[in-house]
């Protein structure tokens, strides 16, 4: 999925007694970590244990003041895991459900003290000062994490109970009701982690926020049909209108999500839906008119928003030790942008285009 960049904020809240001092780095915040860096896998294990009233689920960001994931301010939240694979991910610390190392080689200061606490000689310098790190041998503990104040290691994944997501969101609760705001659960795929994430839009709207599920669809109808009670706005994306183009790029045919929107606005719940616009993929006269008559015979459809593709992501690839799956293409231009709007508009749906700043 497409996401703005963390904007983060750099103070520790106020939280209960019970909470330890691992807790208390959990929420320090700094303008380029989205979480403290200090954050351990070992500590993993001293967050409350999962029960029905307040589940535990993997969270690799928590976005405060965000304004790119539904109405006014928002705290979006970022689960870990996805039940797709698209080329295109702009995310790919979220694809896994389970922690992940992130390393920026050029980041490194040469401090090596990622390689003096590494348990399992998983970070090792060579004989010709680089540093490597053997991925087979790393238990993702996070001591070369916490050890590392430069940022070339970061650990995208951490366990966290609904208690406390809540205690960051509840920071913000001013914001949400000034702006018209309010709590967005992203990711990744944020019914991958059903129990969780329904338990947490549970406890936002006790609370009396307004919430928003950015979701790609592509999970059974009964984990979506669980949630939707403690939904106000549904962003839907939408990828590919082709079942088999949609398997080709996003790695499982598009059935299921489209069945399932249909089922969204079945249940009354408000949709905006959320295409990104990847050159020579998804951005033919064709593929749009087929996605716009669909979209033009449901109800409950608030908005088309377009997100044009950047390759802004490809970095994060190599951080992940993984291939840089992203299309070698272009973002699309500005004028593409509005050519694709006006053909949609044509069916008589409300479409949103990005700022032309951020388009060529």
């Amino acid at each position: 999925m497409l996401m703005s960049a963390t904007t983060g904020v750099a103070e520790v809240p106020q939280v209960p007694e019970t909470h330890n001092r691992v807790q208390h780095q959990l929420f320090r915040r700094s303008q380029d970590m989205p979480f403290a860096s200090g954050f351990l896998g070992r500590a993993m294990n001293s967050v409350t244990r999962s029960n029905s009233e307040n589940p535990e689920g993997w969270v690799f960001d928590i976005e405060r003041f965000a304004v790119h994931d539904g109405p006014g301010v928002r705290t979006t939240v970022f689960l870990k895991g996805c039940t797709l694979r698209c080329v295109w991910c702009h995310n790919p610390e979220s694809l896994s459900p389970r922690p992940e190392l992130l390393v920026y080689p050029r980041r490194c200061i040469g401090c090596n003290g990622c390689v003096e606490v590494c348990p399992r000689g998983a970070r090792r310098l060579t004989a010709t000062g680089e540093r490597t790190l053997d991925r087979q041998l790393c238990d993702l503990c996070g001591r070369c994490v916490e050890a590392c104040y430069a940022g070339a290691m970061k650990m995208a994944g951490r366990k966290l109970s609904v208690d406390e997501v809540m205690a960051v969101l509840r920071q913000d609760a001013a914001f949400y009701e000034t702006s018209g705001g309010g709590v967005t659960l992203s990711g990744g795929e944020p019914m991958m982690q059903g129990e969780f994430a329904t338990a947490l839009l549970r406890r936002c709207k006790g609370d009396g926020y307004r919430t928003a599920l950015d979701t790609c669809g592509h999970v059974g109808w009964s984990v979506l049909q669980g949630a939707l009670p403690y939904v106000d706005l549904v962003l839907y994306d939408l990828k590919h209108i082709s079942a088999r183009l949609h398997r080709r790029q996003a790695g499982a045919s598009n059935r299921l999500i489209l069945s399932n929107l249909r089922r969204i606005v079945e249940f009354g719940t408000p949709v905006e839906v959320r295409m990104p616009i990847v050159p020579t993929i998804n951005d033919s006269k064709e593929f749009i008119d087929a996605a716009a008559e669909f979209l033009a015979s449901l109800s409950e459809i608030t908005a088309v928003r377009l997100l044009g593709y950047h390759r802004l992501a490809g970095p994060k690839y190599l951080a992940l030790g993984r291939e840089n799956t992203m299309p070698d293409v272009p973002s699309p231009a500005a004028e593409q942008m509005r050519q694709i709007a006006a053909w949609l508009e044509r069916r008589g749906l409300r479409v949103i285009l990005p700022p032309e700043r951020g388009l060529p």
